[in-house]
C-alpha cells in the first residue's frame, strides 16, 4: 500500500486551461504503476474548463454543489452523486453554474505517450448559457 498524507495546498487553475476561478487538489498522477490520473476541483459560481478532449475519456464524479457538462449536443445538469462518463476524443466542458459552486472528482487514463487531455479554446458564453437538458 501506498499511502500519502493530506497536506499539500490547492493549486488554482490556470487561466489558460479554465473561466474564471478554479481550484484543484491532486489526488494522484499517471506514473509507471498505473495511467490514471484523478483530481478533486472545485469550481467558483461561472467557473469552467475551456473546450478539451481525453485520449482515453474521462469519469466525473460530482461532489458538491450544481454543474454543467457540455457536449457538442448539449448541456446537461450535473449534482451531487451523478456520474459523467465522457467518451474518448469527445470535445467536452464542465464547471459551477452561474450561480452556485460545483466540485467533482475528475479522473483519466494517460495514453501511451503519457497524455491525459488536450486543451483547446475557452467556451463561449453561447454555449455556457444554454439551457441543460
Amino acid at each position: 500500500m501506498e499511502y500519502t498524507r493530506s497536506g499539500n495546498s490547492s493549486a488554482q487553475g490556470p487561466s489558460e486551461y479554465f473561466t474564471g476561478t478554479v481550484y484543484i487538489d491532486g489526488v494522484r498522477n499517471p506514473g509507471e504503476d498505473s495511467a490514471i490520473g484523478c483530481a478533486h476541483v472545485r469550481f467558483t459560481p461561472g467557473a469552467r474548463t475551456v473546450w478539451h478532449t481525453h485520449p482515453k475519456g474521462q469519469t466525473l464524479y460530482v461532489t458538491d454543489g450544481i454543474g454543467l457538462v457540455g457536449t457538442e449536443n448539449g448541456v446537461q445538469e450535473i449534482r451531487p452523486g451523478d456520474v459523467a462518463v465522457i467518451e474518448p476524443g469527445e470535445r467536452h466542458w464542465h464547471g459551477a453554474t452561474p450561480e452556485r459552486f460545483m466540485a467533482h472528482v475528475a479522473m483519466q487514463e494517460a495514453d501511451e505517450n503519457g497524455e491525459v487531455v488536450t486543451w483547446q479554446e475557452p467556451v463561449a458564453d453561447t454555449d455556457y448559457t444554454q439551457t441543460p437538458a
